[in-house]
């Protein structure tokens, strides 16, 4: 039997099957061969779209079974791993509304540095264990500042590792990992980080729902099966 791992990086997606009883790689994968495409429309900034994502991710899955000749029903699980921060926008039929600010922008830097004194160092630090700086929250506050038509659209907010999951099961969900690194989860309380959504005015019904970080996920829809050449059933079983 057999796990496959995904790596959705902002230069190439990566796909790897490891033999679940030995752990040793049996084949690996990395697509495109030259770096992904990434939009700079100012400087500072950097987009991806998220449905290259996706195309790329599909297209690495086959050539990885058909390099490796592995049956995909004996695929056990498959965990993903992301780059971090990005922010991806959807409606309620789950389209993209606009391409994803991804971890290396900065154009939300100066609002995480407001907030950070606004909300309070001492809190930030203590409950979120950083600054909101140029994280996810930021991000989503940026779009509802200069793009409120993108904001109103929006239904639910999701990190890459969340949209590619989506695309894999058809559900929208994060965890708790994601939430934290877009600095919107409260240690000490262990919820959403209100005081963070407050200072931001931001919807609190924009988070998705939770599901664990190491632990069942969904599993693969019958449209993703067909385009991945993945079996319906599979279980997602990790994300972060």
């Amino acid at each position: 039997m057999y796990l496959l791992g995904y790596d959705i990086g902002s230069s190439s997606i990566k796909a790897a099957l490891v033999d679940a009883q030995t752990q040793e790689t049996v084949g690996l994968v990395t697509y495109p061969e030259k770096d992904m495409d990434m939009i700079s429309r100012q400087t500072g900034w950097a987009e991806q779209q998220p449905e290259i994502w996706w195309q790329d991710l599909c297209f690495a899955t086959r050539k990885l079974l058909l390099k490796t000749n592995i049956d995909p029903k004996d695929i056990q699980a498959i965990g993903i791993s992301y780059q971090m921060h990005g922010l991806v926008l959807i409606d309620e039929e789950q389209h993209v509304l606009r391409p994803s600010i991804i971890w290396c922008d900065s154009r939300a830097v100066a609002l995480g540095d407001r907030a950070f004194e606004g909300i309070g160092k001492d809190w930030c630090l203590q409950n979120c264990l950083n600054s909101p700086g140029n994280f996810t929250a930021s991000k989503l506050k940026w779009v509802m500042d200069h793009e409120p038509d993108v904001y109103d659209q929006a239904h639910k907010f999701l990190l890459p590792g969340d949209f590619i999951a989506m695309r894999l099961t058809g559900q929208a969900y994060t965890t708790i990992s994601g939430l934290s690194e877009g600095i919107l989860w409260d240690f000490n309380q262990r919820a959403v980080a209100d005081p963070v959504l407050d200072f931001y005015g931001l919807d609190k019904n924009l988070i998705p729902n939770m599901v664990p970080t190491f632990s069942f996920q969904g599993e693969v829809s019958r449209e993703a099966a067909e385009m991945t050449g993945l079996v319906e059933g599979t279980p997602i079983t990790y994300r972060a």
